[in-house]
């Protein structure tokens, strides 16, 4: 059918079309030209096929000959381009095709592809002309009007900021697809039906989301990777259970043995309280510690006794005696009690291995271990009320076994968890001087802990709980404790009303006389008078003694028999 020429209202020039290999400007509008139909004719006689999948929608593509609209203005629905020209629209496919003619026209091998009808299936065989309508045309001038259809053309497209490259001529009639990023087509770009949005907003939306949340998930579990080396639980190798026991003489075995008999003592007077140690001596409930211990709780304070299974229970003192600085509580109504074997500490030797059991810093039940570093320390401890009364001489075992405020009054026990002492005191390094027995006002352990050797606690302890008090035993003289000189001197003048030999003595009646300097004791050297009460009080009374005695530059031994006093 031939198509009707009809004459729009008048348009603007179109946009040059680039040119050919020659570089020439052409009209994108031959004189000749087709003109278009009104608007939805060509639409009713040809269907629109649907839009070649394989060619997305590019809004922003650039066509050879066909202006554009503006970036972000959509394409009005109902308005059609005609192919390669401004102002008019194609005809039917069966109509009489007329040559384009005009120095404009597209020739072979020039720059001269077109854009198919939205109707049309496809391109044109580059040998076949281009369809035109009869009639008269009125051919483009430079500046006059160009005929337009009865409706508004689409706006033109806004310059690009990116050059316009340079294409190698293609034959006429092939399709030509002006993108400066992308190859051409094979076969021509097929424009989107008209009324149909582009799916790229959409696409672009949903890959991003996609991309974050791909983005997030892939985080945590990198960061569970990271945290814990993997996506399942992670199991470390371990060896099985020990069940086995441990060897009697081991520290651990020795603490297995000791630590039932072993209890945590907390006392409270009317000024002060303190912690200590002590450990079961019997069946009957006898615990033995340390007098400085129990010594705040004074005549009215109250004792609390704590044992290795945590049962707690009030405690009394039974007897004590600040020379030896030892004391004895009972508890009463308690099952299940665990006395400690008694060993015999004039059968140890210096390296044997022991271990400290106590509450250091009321920490109960601390197990801390080491050797016997000497035998027959001569200390004094106490000494706090100033007359002497309080002051303890103990000729003790030392050891490098830790020992620390709390342990005081705890046992010391040999390989075969024997008790062999009472740990009493410590030299702490800011001590200033000789050992201090009251262990809770030094600081921590240096190496150097001194324990009450249990034979000559053993025979105290019996005495405070047979008869409440304990027997010293004595030589009947008043040493010079302010003698600078080697040895113990006795005193040439009386002091507190008492005559420096008593009358009577187990001294006098030895031979001792005031003045003498007494240097030995069994042989063994003595180089000040409290190493000669340590000496002394480490026998029993009626012990009989060599004494070695030097007299007007003279030395001579004596023999005598030890006499007893009592306290408590």
């Amino acid at each position: 059918m031939p198509a009707a020429a009809y004459s729009g209202p008048p348009q603007s020039p179109a946009p040059a079309a680039p040119s050919g290999t020659n570089g020439e400007e052409r009209s994108s509008l031959a004189p000749g030209a087709e003109q278009p139909y009104p608007a939805g004719a060509a639409d009713a006689a040809h269907p629109q096929p649907a839009a070649d999948p394989a060619v997305p929608h590019r809004p922003d593509l650039q066509k050879t000959g066909a202006p554009q609209p503006a970036p972000g203005q959509a394409a009005d629905p109902g308005q059609t381009a005609a192919p390669g020209a401004t102002g008019s629209q194609s005809a039917p496919m069966d109509a009489p095709a007329a040559p384009v003619a005009g120095p404009d026209a597209p020739q072979e091998g020039t720059d001269g592809a077109f854009i198919p009808h939205p109707g049309d299936g496809g391109p044109r065989p580059a040998s076949a002309p281009t369809p035109h309508a009869p009639g008269p045309h009125p051919a483009p001038t430079d500046h006059g009007p160009t005929p337009t259809p009865a409706y508004a053309p689409l706006p033109a497209q806004a310059p690009t900021s990116h050059p316009t490259p340079h294409h190698t001529p293609t034959p006429q009639g092939a399709w030509h697809q002006y993108d400066p990023w992308s190859a051409p087509l094979q076969g021509g770009p097929v424009a989107p039906p008209p009324g149909r949005r582009s799916r790229r907003g959409p696409l672009v939306v949903g890959a991003v989301a996609l991309a974050l949340i791909a983005g997030g998930v892939g985080g945590g579990i990198g960061a569970y990777v990271e945290r814990y080396g993997g996506l399942s639980d992670i199991k470390l190798s371990q060896s099985g259970a020990d069940e086995g026991g441990r060897k009697p003489d081991s520290v651990a075995g020795i603490a297995q043995t000791a630590l039932p008999g072993v209890v945590t003592l907390h006392v409270r007077g009317s000024a002060e309280q303190g912690t200590g140690t002590g450990f079961v001596l019997d069946h009957q409930g006898h615990i033995l510690t340390n007098n400085h211990v129990v010594e705040p709780a004074g005549s009215g304070g109250e004792i609390s006794v704590t044992f290795s299974g945590g049962q707690t229970a009030k405690a009394k003192v039974v007897g004590w005696d600040g020379g030896y600085d030892l004391a004895v509580v009972q508890v009463e109504g308690v099952a299940g009690l665990r006395p400690l074997t008694l060993g015999n500490s004039d059968s140890v030797r210096v390296g044997d291995p022991v271990v400290a059991i106590g509450a250091p810093f009321d920490l109960a039940n601390t197990v801390t271990s080491g050797i016997i570093s000497a035998k027959q320390r001569p200390i004094t401890a106490g000494g706090k009320k100033g007359d002497g009364s309080d002051v303890s001489y103990v000729d003790a075992l030392q050891t490098d076994a830790p020992i620390n405020p709390g342990n005081s009054g705890g046992p010391l026990v040999d390989a075969k968890a024997r008790v062999i002492g009472i740990n009493s005191a410590i030299r702490a390094a800011d001590s200033g001087g000789g050992p201090d027995g009251d262990s809770q006002a030094q600081g921590g352990s240096i190496g150097l802990g001194f324990a009450i050797p249990i034979n000559q606690a053993k025979r105290v302890a019996e005495e405070l709980i047979n008869t409440g008090r304990a027997t010293h035993p004595v030589i009947g003289v008043t040493l010079e404790m302010e003698y600078a000189g080697d040895g113990a001197r006795v005193s040439e003048r009386s002091k507190d009303g008492r005559q420096p030999v008593l009358p009577g003595g187990p001294g006098a009646k030895a031979g001792i006389k005031a003045g003498d300097v007494i240097t030995k004791v069994d042989g063994a050297p003595v180089h000040s008078g409290e190493e000669l009460i340590v000496k002394i009080r480490s026998h029993r009374p009626g012990d009989t003694l060599v004494l070695t005695v030097q007299r007007g530059g003279k030395e001579r031994s004596v023999r005598l028999s030890l006499g007893s006093s009592s306290t408590g």
